[in-house]
């Protein structure tokens, strides 16, 4: 098994570093839990090593039942973020491989956070913020098709994640009923509400630190969390993109 996670971690880096899809028969159908994180953390220890693109955060997925149906899980997953991940402005459609969007809130932590902290010191060291997540695997024809094992050993999926400008002092109660809605060219697509991230976003920070905690991992100062889609995610065409969350404010992306 670690010779054969050795060759996995390859072939996810080369289709990283050449923006490349991976050939579904290249990747055994199930990796158990352990082996999948293992791909994932070498592999972004190989992107920070050699192209300088560092880990800047996580994100959370399968915070639905619907999600976690999909999928065939009875838990979240998390995949790791990368300055690469990070974008803003506008981006170009042909640069991604199959690309979804969603409407998620993103934790900005203040602080380092441990599995000591619970939902009150979680919202007293993070601010939030209005987010887009652009979900875009190394397979194609990937949602919602891949295994749980493939899911976490691609990151989660990890696209690009675009952050809005931060709030402090909103309150546990506030978190868990949040509406949300998403344009597309001045035109509303879908709408969805907070309580489809675990019943409330800041549950599925906890569960991250709680999740991080058994590979001696936390959440350090700085970093981002995207904390799970208030929608189903939907397919990423060209226009302009505009998420309104109440109490959190506005986040836009112009895709080309």
């Amino acid at each position: 098994m670690e010779i054969q996670t050795g060759k996995l971690v390859e072939t996810f880096y080369h289709a990283y570093s050449q923006n490349q899809t991976i050939p579904n028969e290249e990747v055994p159908e199930e990796i158990d839990k352990s082996n999948a994180y293992t791909i994932q953390h070498k592999v972004n220890y190989m992107k920070s090593q050699y192209h300088d693109d560092k880990l800047i955060g996580y994100k959370i997925s399968l915070t639905s039942k619907e999600t976690q149906d999909m999928f065939r899980s009875s838990t979240p997953l998390y995949g790791s973020l990368t300055n690469s991940n990070l974008t803003r402005g506008s981006l170009k459609l042909d640069n991604l491989h199959a690309p979804l969007i969603e409407m998620e809130l993103m934790f900005i932590a203040n602080e380092h956070l441990t599995k000591e902290d619970d939902y009150a010191s979680i919202l007293q060291k993070m601010s939030i913020a209005p987010g887009l997540e652009i979900p875009d695997s190394r397979f194609t024809d990937w949602f919602p098709n891949l295994s749980f094992g493939k899911v976490i050993a691609d990151s989660a999926v990890a696209g690009k994640v675009i952050v809005g400008e931060s709030v402090d002092g909103l309150t546990y109660e506030q978190l868990g009923n949040i509406n949300a809605s998403l344009k597309l060219d001045g035109e509303t697509i879908v709408e969805g509400p907070s309580s489809e991230v675990l019943d409330n976003p800041v549950h599925a920070v906890k569960w991250l630190l709680d999740e991080l905690a058994e590979n001696d991992r936390i959440i350090e100062k700085g970093m981002v969390i995207s904390s799970g889609t208030f929608i189903l995610p939907k397919e990423l065409v060209k226009g302009k993109y505009e998420a309104t969350f109440e109490d959190v404010g506005n986040v836009s992306i112009v895709v080309e």
